[in-house]
């Protein structure tokens, strides 16, 4: 049960290691590009081309037919990797060993819907996988498996991801394998990562700089980073904090460096609306911006 592509190399490695996947669990296929059609989820991508029996229903809460559908698969587990929908108990409580859930964090840190961009965000020098027993609570379930991963100094949330990615098809083929003993989740150091959206990644020029700059990585590949200069909105691909005071939001050189409020932050790649990425200082030359305008 997965959708993005974080979920691909669970599929595949469950399949390596000669499991039966009796179904594949994925959203329904959205809307996509600038004509609007229908793209499967990369989970439905890659079932379709191993010839895996696909279900994408549109809820999971109330649908008693879908459980009904689910119960009779007979399962003896269910591996859950970034699905998308809340199971409901009668899917929780289906298979014969429960649901496991391949979570991108080092739980009780960074519960709910987008862990490695918070993780990036709050500066935290390490994330990892945790393989969950499911239960009704927001990843509340008991752990069996854990494994640490250094956030670098650079790393973007798509690239965590992937590498996340990967040690979580490791993990939950060895949890499957072992079925190593559950321990409760520590009572205390929970936090929690809210689901995000394409507002939340207008660049607040009254945040210290170092914040901004990891929101750029953390919002890499999606929501994005983005401004407006003039009537021109910019998407910020790549940022560093530089040397710079002044009023927040005002452009202090020629190299598109920004005064924050702390300290200054220089874009070095962006790309404006409908154009290709590029370097920062040439679009100021392109566009003709000097020193004293307002980013907003």
């Amino acid at each position: 049960m997965g959708s993005p592509a974080f979920a691909v190399p669970a599929l595949e490695t469950l399949l390596a290691a000669g499991h039966d996947i009796a179904m594949v669990y994925t959203q329904p296929a959205r809307p996509a590009g600038r004509g609007g059609r229908l793209r499967p989820s990369r989970v439905a991508e890659t079932a379709m081309a191993r010839g895996l029996p696909l279900a994408t229903p549109a809820r999971l809460k109330g649908n008693q037919e879908e459980w009904a559908r689910f119960a009779a698969l007979d399962l003896e587990a269910a591996a859950v990797a970034a699905y998308g929908l809340i199971l409901p108990p009668e899917i929780l409580s289906a298979p014969r060993l429960g649901c496991l859930n391949i979570h991108a964090s080092l739980l009780p840190r960074w519960r709910g819907a987008a862990p490695v961009a918070a993780a990036i965000l709050a500066g935290d020098e390490r994330t990892g996988i945790t393989i969950m027993q499911m239960d009704a609570g927001l990843d509340t379930g008991p752990i069996l498996l854990q494994e640490a991963m250094p956030i670098r100094p650079d790393a973007t949330a798509g690239a965590l991801t992937a590498a996340l990615g990967e040690a979580g098809a490791r993990l939950i083929v060895r949890a499957l394998a072992t079925w190593p003993p559950a321990r409760p989740q520590p009572a205390e150091g929970a936090t929690y990562a809210k689901r995000l959206s394409r507002a939340d990644g207008r660049l607040n020029w009254s945040l210290p700089a170092a914040l901004l700059a990891r929101q750029v990585r953390a919002f890499d590949p999606w929501p994005g980073s983005f401004c407006e200069i003039g009537e021109t909105r910019l998407k910020i691909l790549k940022a560093e904090v530089a040397a710079g005071d002044g009023e927040a939001g005002i452009l202090l050189d020629a190299y598109f460096t920004v005064a924050c409020g702390e300290g200054a932050l220089r874009l070095i790649e962006v790309q404006p609306a409908g154009r290709p990425r590029m370097d920062g200082a040439a679009f100021l030359r392109g566009h003709r911006v000097a020193p004293g305008e307002r980013l907003s």
